[in-house]
């Protein structure tokens, strides 16, 4: 297989969409196992974890260090836009936001951040128009998240981290519903391509 190859064929992650489920306590995680080596467990088992905290509210640079520090190097971390933008501001004026969540410590994650998946509300109607303004305001690069993030607002001037290791793509990815015809959003082209 030559290299080019290689690099059209891609990769498959599998992994799950947080870790902290009561319900697999005794039954996927042993008996016994302490609450805060969950995480690690889970990605000794799996290559990719999401971050869901940060679809809450925006976490603290500690916590992308500390949940990247819990992980094998190979592991990659999805991390989950904030709700603040997609179901409160519902995609609109959301350039302040954006930088805050960029500035919360994301790419503290380094060369571990993996995709950023932005969940759309079910009862959300789909403007294509307005979803396409919102991609094309996002960062390709964490280059490009990092010269955002620097436009975070006043709350966050003695915790935003402002620094990446190396600039590499960013990528992001928006699902709409949690319906069987889900809609995935792909920022990979210049403009947004619906694929199923």
């Amino acid at each position: 297989m030559t290299e080019s190859t290689a690099v059209r064929r891609g990769r498959v992650r599998v992994g799950v969409s947080g870790w902290r489920y009561p319900r697999w306590r005794g039954d996927f995680y042993p008996k016994g196992l302490p609450q805060r080596r969950e995480l690690a467990y889970i990605a000794e088992r799996m290559d990719t974890v999401e971050l869901n905290g940060s679809f809450y509210s925006l976490q603290r640079p500690t916590s992308y260090q500390r949940w990247r520090a819990e992980v094998p190097a190979d592991v990659v971390l999805a991390v989950k836009g904030s709700r603040y933008i997609t179901h409160l501001l519902r995609l609109r004026d959301v350039e302040q936001a954006v930088a805050n969540f960029f500035a919360s410590g994301v790419l503290a994650l380094g060369d571990q951040l993996g995709p950023v998946l932005w969940q759309l509300p079910e009862r959300h109607e789909l403007d294509v128009d307005q979803l396409e303004r919102f991609l094309v305001g996002l960062p390709r690069t964490t280059g490009e998240a990092l010269d955002l993030a620097r436009h975070h607002d006043a709350r966050l001037d003695d915790r935003a981290w402002l620094e990446i290791d190396e600039d590499r793509p960013c990528g992001t990815r928006s699902s709409h519903g949690r319906g069987r015809s889900r809609r995935r959003w792909s920022t990979t082209s210049s403009a947004a391509t619906a694929w199923r």
